[in-house]
């Protein structure tokens, strides 16, 4: 590639986890098992939700757009990085990388308003229920999911347009395993000032002002629990919201780790383990946190499982 002029880039080189070639396929089945987990426990959950007319209600709706966009940031990542860890090639082409960063970028964001949503969802029904289905009607539920995808849209087309508009002029090998912004600031040899600006500006409007809008409508759900009276019903009314509380826990800290620090405290190597949490590890349990704190989720499949094997047998 000529020096100083981007548009000369063909393709990108992915260091991976730089890890002894020897565990090198140690770590592939690794992530193999974790992707293979992802698909089965997301699709199932998405299949689920949509078969059982009991889980017909919009915390469940919700919960499926979840689960899609688990599926998507995985997947975005993962057999690409499976693929580059087994064949020995580390490259990724300018589009391959552009498309990567994008959707990746998509799902998170748009991961971060529906958890947002959700919460809202949740304070809806436990501090207002006679207004729930007012309040939370499908029109309204298909436009809250709506504008998650539309805003975050936007907000990764600057992100992409901001980025693959820099000079790489020095190196086209990026310390990480997949194309991500940090690394790629890294990596360029323009001025990156303006960039890590749009970065932490949008990551703090996406991901502190959805986190705020979470803690403030569990503050309400909580004060609006400790005034029931029964043992039994503020365990019920809290467990529907335990489930939603630990995926938000790991997920925004993680996200937070990654893109809220001054650039003068980032480290690659340490951002690539913090990485494999929100694009392996979180798509993997979040459907596991559902369904196994989740007395409607694991009755509805139960009765699925039950209901396969009859007719089978």
């Amino acid at each position: 590639m000529a020096a100083g002029n981007q548009t000369t880039v063909t393709k990108f080189i992915l260091l991976g986890f730089s890890i002894d070639p020897r565990l090198e396929v140690t770590f592939s089945v690794l992530f193999l098992v974790m992707y293979l987990l992802t698909l089965v426990g997301n699709l199932g959950m998405i299949m689920v939700i949509r078969l059982d007319s009991r889980l017909h209600t919009p915390m469940y709706f919700f919960l499926s757009h979840l689960s899609l966009m688990d599926l998507g940031y995985s997947s975005a990542v993962t057999p690409k990085m499976l693929v580059n860890s087994l064949s020995g090639r580390k490259d990724i082409s300018w589009s391959g990388c552009v498309a990567q960063m994008y959707f990746c970028g998509l799902c998170v964001n748009t991961e971060c308003y529906l958890l947002a949503v959700m919460a809202y969802d949740r304070y809806v029904a436990i501090c207002n229920p006679l207004l729930y289905r007012v309040v939370m009607s499908w029109r309204v539920c298909v436009h809250l999911a709506a504008g998650s995808y539309i805003v975050a849209t936007l907000t990764m087309s600057v992100h992409v347009s901001s980025v693959f508009t820099l000079h790489f002029c020095d190196s086209n090998v990026i310390n990480h395993f997949f194309c991500d912004i940090p690394p790629l600031l890294k990596l360029s040899c323009s001025s990156t000032y303006i960039n890590e600006l749009v970065l932490f500006a949008l990551a703090t409007l996406v991901g502190l002002i959805t986190l705020l809008f979470i803690l403030i409508s569990y503050i309400y759900i909580l004060c609006t629990i400790l005034r029931i009276r029964s043992a039994k019903g503020r365990h019920k009314a809290f467990s529907t919201c335990a489930s939603h509380l630990m995926a938000v826990t790991v997920y925004y800290g993680t996200l937070s780790f990654m893109y809220l620090r001054p650039s003068s405290s980032y480290s690659l190597d340490t951002d690539k383990v913090a990485s494999v949490f929100y694009t392996a590890v979180s798509p993997m349990m979040n459907p596991l946190i559902y369904s196994l704190r989740n007395k409607e989720v694991k009755d509805a499949l139960k009765s699925k499982i039950d209901r396969y094997f009859s007719s089978f047998f």
